[in-house]
């Protein structure tokens, strides 16, 4: 093949990605929390079911993530109000044959504000590519939870991801200070690399979860569950994190319903379809 014509390959390639992004603020207002701004743009759209709550539904009309795709997201949630932001669906990441699929994400919560980040887990396809990054900036009395899930395959069909590549790095920051940066890799072998015991024992499914504020009771109670996987647990600082590997993604979900339990949190509706 030319020059010419690889060049004209990857611009039909490029043609071809998806570049999507959802824009979101909530303020209270009259005791409720309420929508305000929303930008769309791409696949993405976001909808609010009715409820007592406010919830936001992310929606990828795309049907999936592939090799080359770009998705933003921008939240904020102002002074008092409160958001729940989830996902129709699990998002599927398919094999890419050249760039990875590129997230990043966005989060703010004013003063007294409260954000959970609860979208269904990401599944990962053999020779998938992911590269997420989220930033997220509370003030001191606000509060954030966040969840990310990711399963290595479609268990139930016997799938196994022998190769692929995973980034995921996350910062926290609390009136301006950085109080917690985390960075995931896991590329090339990665069902061998998923056997060993010290990185998940040959479980295909993880998860972490951050939580701020967190009081004692909290804590104890995050730690008392009877899990089905392994949990861990480290707090610091009015910060919990926990780490969970299971067997399969229904495990997975098992075990957090029980951690959102622990701290007196549910799973968005549409977790239990």
């Amino acid at each position: 093949m030319t020059v010419a014509a690889i060049s004209d390959q990857a611009r039909a390639f490029a043609g071809n990605r998806v570049q999507s992004r959802v824009a979101l603020t909530v303020k209270a207002s009259g005791g409720r929390s309420r929508r305000g701004r929303i930008y769309e743009d791409g696949a993405l759209r976001v909808r609010f079911p009715n409820g007592d709550d406010l919830e936001a539904v992310v929606i990828n009309t795309a049907g999936g993530i592939a090799g080359g795709d770009r998705f933003s997201f921008d939240i904020e949630v102002g002074e008092g109000a409160a958001l729940t932001v989830t996902t129709a669906a699990a998002e599927k990441t398919y094999r890419s044959l050249g760039e990875p699929a590129t997230m990043d994400v966005k989060l703010k919560v004013e003063a007294g504000g409260s954000l959970y980040w609860l979208p269904q887990e990401t599944i990962l396809f053999n020779e998938a590519q992911l590269r997420r990054s989220i930033e997220a900036v509370i003030t001191s009395d606000a509060k954030l939870l966040m969840i990310e899930s990711v399963v290595f395959g479609r268990t139930a069909m016997d799938e196994t991801v022998t190769q692929g590549n995973l980034f995921d790095r996350w910062r926290l920051r609390r009136d301006g200070k950085l109080i917690f940066a985390d960075t995931l890799r896991l590329d090339g072998p990665i069902a061998e690399k998923l056997s060993a015991p010290a990185i998940a024992a040959g479980g295909c499914a993880i998860a972490t979860v951050l939580l701020t504020p967190v009081d004692d009771a909290q804590i104890a109670a995050l730690r008392e569950q009877a899990y089905t996987g392994d949990v861990g647990v480290s707090a610091w600082n009015g910060l919990a994190l926990a780490r969970l590997v299971a067997r399969d993604g229904e495990m997975l979900r098992h075990d957090i319903k029980l951690l959102l339990a622990a701290i007196g949190g549910t799973l968005p509706r549409l977790w239990l379809n």
